[in-house]
């Protein structure tokens, strides 16, 4: 069964870090694109970052070079190391997966985990 499981969130203050972790099984990860979305309370699902199968990432425009997406395949893990936190950052981060070749960057992918909070206070 296909399961993906984030970890790392917490509370922390602005400026700090957190490092996101995404636990992927039940499919065959090197396969997939995978990526990070998250939502604030009463908003929609947001694209954060998103890297291809071989590891080439690409970035919304609001982590600014704050985020770094990055995947090890032999774990079939993803990671978001998250650093300069600003209070506009709090939101449950959700991990995904999709088989599909194109670079997307809305929230259509196939595989999804239950998210883990982050919440910056300012």
């Amino acid at each position: 069964q296909v399961q993906l499981v984030e970890s790392g969130g917490g509370s922390v203050q602005a400026g700090a870090s957190l490092r996101l972790s995404c636990a992927a099984s039940g499919f065959t990860f090197r396969n997939y694109r995978m990526g990070w979305f998250r939502q604030a309370p009463g908003q929609e699902r947001e694209f954060v970052a998103t890297i291809s199968r071989s590891g080439v990432p690409f970035y919304a425009n609001f982590v600014k070079g704050r985020f770094t997406i990055s995947r090890d395949n032999a774990k079939n893990a993803m990671y978001l190391q998250m650093n300069s936190l600003k209070p506009e950052d709090t939101a449950v981060y959700f991990c995904a997966a999709t088989d599909s070749s194109t670079l997307i960057t809305t929230p259509r992918y196939d595989y999804w985990g239950q998210g883990t909070q982050v919440t910056v206070s300012s």
